[in-house]
C-alpha cells in the first residue's frame, strides 16, 4: 500500500516558537466509474450532480442549525448542451447542498442563482454565468462572493475578433451576494447589488480585447478581469482584503493576482495597485497562478494562501497547488518548501490516482484555523471537450499531526 504524503505546512516557516506541526492528506471515501472516455466518481468524498458539471465549492457551518453548506457552481451537460470548455462561460449556476459533516456526504437542495443556465439573459451585469463561489461568515451575516458575467453584445467595443464565449469571458466581474440565514437564501430573501462588486480599472491587451484601454495605460493587477475572490479579516486593524485573480499578456497570457481592501465585507472595496503573490525568482521566470484561497491563523499570527501553479515555479516542481504566507496580506512570500498538493489523491483502498485538473481549493478550517478539509474542483481526466458532466467537487481529509 502506497502512503503519499502530500503537503507540510507551518512547521517550516519563520514562526518557531511553538511546537512544529504537519498536515498530511488522508484517504477519500470514492469510487471511480469508467465510462466512455471518462472516470466518473460516486461516494461520501465527492459531490457531483446527474447531467451537470459540478466546478468550485465553497462550504461553511451554519451557525443557525449546525449544519454544513456547500455552495458550488453546475452547468447542465448531455450532447445538447456546449463542451465544459464553454459552458462554464455560457451558463453556469450557484447551488446548494447540506452534510452532516464537514467531510463529504453532501446532498444536493437546489440552484439558487441564475437558475435559467443558458438561456440568453442580459437583464443584469452577471444575468449570464455565475461561478467561484466563496462563503463567509462575518458579524452573524452571511456573504457568498462570486464572480458573474453577460455578453455585451456584437456591437461592443471590440478591438480585433472576439466570439460570445470569449466576450463574456473577458466581461467578468466580481460580486456578492448577502444573507441573514440559509434558509432566507433558499426562500430568496438576499440582497444583491445592482452593480458589480468590483470592476477591472485597465484592459490592456495587443489584440482582440473587449473596451481596450488607451494605448500607453500601464497595466494593473486587475487587468481585463476580475475573478477568483477569497475574503479574509485582518485582525491588527479589522479591515477586509478581497484577492483576486486578473490577466495580463507580458507577451503571452499570465494568471496575476492583486488585493482590495474595505471597512465592510461587501465593500466599497479599493484596489491596491500592487501585485500579491509574486515570488521572486533569479532566472526571471514569471509565476503564472489562479484560485487563490487565503486564510488567518491566529495562533501563528500570519496569513497563508494556497493556490493553482501553472508552471511549477511556486510547488519548485510540478503544477499543482502551492503555498505562501504572510504578515501583513500583502507581502508574500514562499516558504522553503512550498507544495501544497499534487494533482492527485489516495482511495481508501490504497490506490493513488493522478488527476488532470484539481482546482478552486478552498479548506474548511477548525476552531483553531487549521485546515481539516480540502474541497477542490476536481477531473480525472481532460475535460473542455467533454459534454457529459464528468467533473465533481471532492472534499479531502487533513490530518494535523507533530514531526
Amino acid at each position: 500500500m502506497m502512503k503519499i504524503v502530500y503537503m507540510s505546512l507551518i512547521c517550516f516557516f519563520v514562526v518557531e516558537a511553538w511546537g512544529q506541526n504537519k498536515y498530511e492528506a488522508e484517504a477519500v471515501d470514492l469510487s471511480l466509474i469508467p465510462k466512455d472516455n471518462s472516470i466518473f466518481a460516486t461516494g461520501f468524498s465527492g459531490f457531483s450532480l446527474e447531467n451537470h458539471f459540478v466546478w468550485c465549492g465553497s462550504a461553511i457551518r451554519a451557525v443557525e442549525d449546525g449544519k454544513y453548506y456547500l455552495f458550488y457552481s453546475a452547468m447542465d451537460a448531455g450532447p445538447q448542451y456546449p463542451a465544459f470548455g464553454e459552458a462554464w462561460l455560457l451558463g453556469s449556476k450557484i447551488g446548494v447542498a447540506v452534510s452532516d459533516s464537514p467531510h463529504g456526504g453532501y446532498r444536493n437542495i437546489g440552484f439558487v442563482y441564475n437558475k435559467d443556465g443558458y438561456t440568453p439573459d442580459t437583464s443584469t451585469w452577471d444575468a449570464q454565468t455565475v461561478s467561484n463561489t466563496h462563503i463567509k461568515l462575518f458579524n452573524g451575516k452571511y456573504y457568498l462572493y462570486y464572480c458573474g458575467s453577460v455578453d455585451p453584445g456584437e456591437n461592443a467595443c471590440i478591438k480585433g475578433k472576439l466570439s460570445r464565449s470569449q466576450r463574456i469571458q473577458q466581461n467578468q466581474k466580481l460580486g456578492v451576494l448577502s444573507f441573514n440565514t440559509i434558509r432566507e437564501l433558499l426562500e430568496g430573501k438576499y440582497t444583491c447589488h445592482v452593480e458589480p462588486l468590483l470592476i477591472p480599472r485597465t484592459r490592456v491587451k495587443a489584440d482582440n480585447i473587449l473596451n481596450p484601454s488607451p494605448e500607453g495605460t500601464i497595466v494593473k493587477p486587475d487587468n481585463i478581469i476580475m475573478v477568483n475572490p477569497t475574503v479574509v479579516n485582518r485582525p491588527s486593524d479589522k479591515k477586509y482584503l478581497l484577492f483576486f485573480k486578473g490577466n495580463v499578456y507580458d507577451p503571452t497570457w499570465r494568471g496575476v493576482h492583486g488585493v482590495a481592501v474595505s471597512d465592510n465585507p461587501d465593500g466599497p472595496f479599493i484596489v491596491m495597485d500592487d501585485y500579491v503573490f509574486e515570488p521572486k525568482d533569479q532566472k526571471g521566470q514569471k509565476l503564472s497562478a489562479e484560485d487563490p484561497f487565503v486564510w488567518y491563523h491566529r495562533k501563528d499570527k500570519l496569513f497563508y494562501a494556497i493556490f493553482k501553479d501553472f508552471t511549477g515555479l511556486c510547488t519548485r516542481g510540478q503544477p499543482g497547488l502551492a503555498l505562501m504566507y504572510s504578515t501583513d496580506g500583502f507581502h508574500w512570500e514562499l516558504p522553503k518548501e512550498s507544495l501544497f498538493m499534487k494533482k492527485e489523491f489516495l482511495l481508501k483502498n490504497g490506490d493513488h490516482v493522478a488527476v488532470d485538473r484539481l482546482e478552486r481549493p478552498q479548506l474548511f478550517l477548525d476552531e483553531s484555523d487549521d485546515p481539516i478539509v480540502l474541497y477542490a474542483a476536481c477531473s480525472i481526466t481532460p475535460l473542455n471537450k467533454k459534454r457529459d458532466g464528468s467533473s465533481f467537487n471532492i472534499q479531502i481529509p487533513i490530518r494535523k499531526s507533530k514531526l
